[in-house]
């Protein structure tokens, strides 16, 4: 490349930036500060509660209105922990963010995307991502349009070849002249673009949707219904009904569970950003901890990406061809590595080995490429020089390159032929081999402890690469890989590959092409498996996209960071289990304490309906379910979400936290309807005896949640029920409780008592019906 080519002048720069020819920001991860406010404030729970709020305040209850601040302390909330988390996750993702090497006047100087101007110059080579369409000026690239056309092919760019925003350079290295900036081309948006394409599926998230909705189908006709019967069958007066109608569907809402889901999640992203891991999508944190399958690129993820020259071996004697003169394979190497354009890891170390300096003036070039497998420089007069992998430039390793391989070391082989070659479809019949390098992986520390825990956590962790089989083995052999002897090399397969097969035989992958590398992800993924896959480089990016969550490191390429769901800021895999365990935490926890917000969903949807049959009205009023909310909800799940629960996740979210909370649930309908029937006491004598049953039931619940206790839980039970009863018995006009008589104790012990033996029934049976479905599911498998 010519080194006297000249940029932009500053002077250029910006006349260019005042014409509206300059880029724009790059579009933040995370949503805006009036973003995060709106979703928090203008939700769908917030609307049904304040219009229940005005219905109250129009009829004059005031007292029954409290429950407002329980939705104002969760908006707070809300949104002061979403905040939390985009303030860490903004300024971690600066570090994240691309930049763009540009030549200005004669200098070449790294700059910010939004400072890139139309007609700029920018510097291009392996691993960059292109961010603004351009056109070639001078050089080659062979560049990944993968993100574009879906092809994984490498595409050859030559002067005036044009260049897309969207697309990564696999090799080469050229200048290329911005064309479009801003939103002219994709480059604004290619941070996300990718995500944009495939959301991250999120049980939790549809969960949660799945009961707004038929909440919300639920709530409008049921409220009218219950009106429109105490106002004009039972000739209630318009306050009586409002306030009866409004606790039942006050009670319909779980109210606190979408705050504490959001708030798990931004808790666990909180705690990861300062551990330099940077989760992109929110939801991602829950994806990863159901992943039962581990892609793991070798290069940059097991390894550090760092190699080291351990051997050089001239391998020219004795073999076919005609002997070069004294010192001529080193000065053809020499021309080779000052006219490559070729910058990646194994060049880079090739040049310390040998150094580079440029004997001979080069002709033609043929770039490395991950899918040729080799690269060809040819000089005038003198030649070419081949730079590749040992099964295409030699048919057969002399023993000492061939035992190195056994061992895991990487082999380069350095070739020559006495002619000009310009074919990058082929190779010549006869190379001449000079020199067999053999490189070697550094093991990222901790990598053994790492690969044991995902072992033992039941994750199935494959390795995947393009380098030999021998290699790769190897390397998950000294990594801690437990099946390191199931390896398949896929260039061996041919074209017509089994994929589902070959997924279940193999744990380690070599030889792997861009396109096989997303096979694998989607044959995983059509058996039944949540995968995640790592990777660093534009090799990597197909496969990054289909997996269920994507994790790069922040040593790798550009492209690679800016699609993937998680980041490792420290380039460094064996942080994973921490972003597990997260996941885990939340995904445990939310399940857990889900179960009591149900319970009151279930059983008001059920009482309504009793009600509505039986002509009485609802037996709660919306000061009485606010305590229920606050005291018996809202502390102990709030309080238990910090705990460190990592078990592995079972069961589906909705399914588990349903048929947890149904037996609470079926015994406060069946006490609401007993006692309706049978007690002998006043109006509200009777909703007090049913209060403080549910009261009961309810604390039942939180209790049942809470094992196995520790200090925590103990502590919150404790207090729950203290501060439950201390609160009613202090302020007991406030929430209309009527004085116990002795008859209304006898009730509530024989009411405690029956129900304690109805839950020990229903939960009973559910355990057995859990056993028998768990037994079936272990018998198919």
């Amino acid at each position: 490349m010519d080194a006297n080519i000249t940029g932009l002048s500053a002077r250029e720069v910006t006349e260019r930036r005042e014409r509206g020819e300059g880029g724009a920001a790059a579009e933040r991860i995370t949503k805006s500060r009036a973003q995060i406010v709106r979703e928090n404030v203008f939700t769908l729970f917030n609307l049904l509660n304040f219009i229940i709020a005005g219905l109250l305040f129009a009829v004059g209850a005031y007292t029954n209105m409290l429950f407002l601040a329980v939705i104002f302390l969760n908006i707070a909330v809300g949104i002061a922990q979403e905040l939390k988390a985009k303030k860490l996750v903004d300024e971690l993702s600066i570090l994240n963010r691309p930049g763009v090497c540009v030549r200005r006047g004669a200098k070449d100087i790294q700059i910010e995307l939004d400072e890139v101007v139309k007609g700029d110059l920018m510097v291009l080579q392996s691993g960059n991502q292109i961010c603004n369409d351009a056109v070639v000026v001078e050089g080659m690239l062979e560049v990944n349009e993968s993100l574009l056309t879906g092809e994984s092919d490498a595409v050859v760019k030559e002067a005036g070849s044009e260049l897309y925003s969207g697309s990564s350079v696999i090799s080469g290295k050229a200048y290329a002249k911005v064309t479009h900036v801003g939103n002219e081309n994709y480059a604004t948006k290619l941070a996300n673009e990718v995500k944009k394409e495939k959301r991250v599926a999120s049980e939790l998230l549809g969960s949660m949707n799945k009961v707004t909705r038929f909440t919300s189908m639920l709530i409008v006709p049921l409220g009218v219904i219950l009106f429109f019967e105490a106002f004009l069958l039972r000739q209630a007066p318009m306050r009586e009904a409002v306030v009866s109608s409004a606790a039942a569907l006050l009670g319909m809402l779980p109210k606190g569970l979408v705050l504490l889901i959001s708030i798990s999640l931004a808790t666990g992203v909180i705690r990861l950003a300062k551990m330099k891991i940077l989760v992109q999508n929110i939801y991602s944190l829950e994806t990863l901890a159901h992943v039962d399958t581990l892609c793991l690129d070798k290069t940059g993820t097991i390894t550090n990406g760092k190699l080291t020259v351990d051997a050089v071996m001239e391998i020219s004697a004795g073999l076919s061809g005609k002997a070069l003169p004294q010192g001529e394979p080193e000065k053809l190497v020499q021309s080779y590595l000052a006219a490559s354009d070729d910058n990646n890891a194994t060049f880079q170390v090739l040049k310390e080995a040998f150094g580079g300096q440029a004997f001979y003036t080069p002709a033609h070039k043929i770039p490395f490429s991950s899918k040729r497998k080799w690269g060809c420089i040819s000089f005038a007069g003198s030649g070419s020089v081949f730079v590749g992998a040992p099964e295409k430039l030699m048919r057969k390793l002399p023993g000492e390159l061939e035992q190195r391989l056994e061992e895991g070391c990487r082999v380069i082989i350095v070739g020559y032929v006495p002619m000009q070659w310009e074919d990058e479809a082929a190779l010549p019949e006869e190379i001449q081999p000079l020199y067999g390098v053999v490189l070697e992986d550094t093991i990222r520390e901790n990598t053994r402890e790492t690969l044991e825990f995902f072992h033992r956590e039941g994750v199935d962790v494959k390795v995947i690469s393009g380098d030999h089989v021998k290699t790769v083995s190897m390397i998950a052999k000294r990594a801690g890989l437990h099946r390191w002897k199931d390896a398949v090399d896929l260039s061996t397969l041919g074209e017509d590959i089994d994929y589902e097969q070959i997924c279940q035989q193999y744990a380690v992958f070599a030889r792997v092409t861009p396109g096989q590398k997303k096979e694998l992800v989607c044959a995983l993924k059509r058996q039944g498996h949540q995968v995640a896959m790592t990777g660093d480089g534009v090799n990597d990016l197909l496969a990054l996209r289909e997996a269920d969550c994507s994790i790069a490191v922040a040593d790798g390429s550009d492209a690679s960071r800016q699609i993937a769901q998680v980041v490792l800021l420290d380039s460094d895999f064996t942080n994973l289990p921490q972003v597990v365990m997260e996941g885990r935490k939340v995904v445990n926890n939310v399940t857990r304490t889900a179960s009591v917000f149900f319970i009151k969903t279930i059983y008001s949807v059920l009482v309504s309906v009793i009600c509505l049959l039986a002509n009485i009205p609802f037996p709660f009023i919306p000061i009485q379910i606010t305590v229920l909310d606050a005291a018996i909800e809202g502390y102990p799940s709030f309080f238990t979400i910090w705990e460190s629960d990592t078990r592995k996740i079972r069961g589906r979210f909705l399914k588990t936290a349903l048929s947890n909370a149904l037996p609470f649930a079926l015994t406060v309908t069946a006490m609401v309807a007993v006692t309706s029937i049978i007690a002998p006491f006043t109006v509200e004598q009777r909703q007090t005896v049913m209060y403080f049953l549910l009261i009961f039931i309810s604390m039942a619940a939180v209790v049942k949640s809470c094992i196995p206790f520790n200090g925590l839980r103990t502590f919150i039970c404790i207090t729950m029920v203290i501060g439950t009863f201390g609160g009613l018995a202090i302020l007991p006009s406030l929430f209309e409780i009527s004085a116990i008589t002795a008859g209304m104790g006898k009730y509530l012990l024989a009411g405690g008592s029956l129900s304690v033996v109805c839950l020990l029934l229903l939960l009973g049976t559910r355990g057995v019906l859990g056993r028998k479905r768990l037994s079936e599911a272990e018998a198919v498998r």
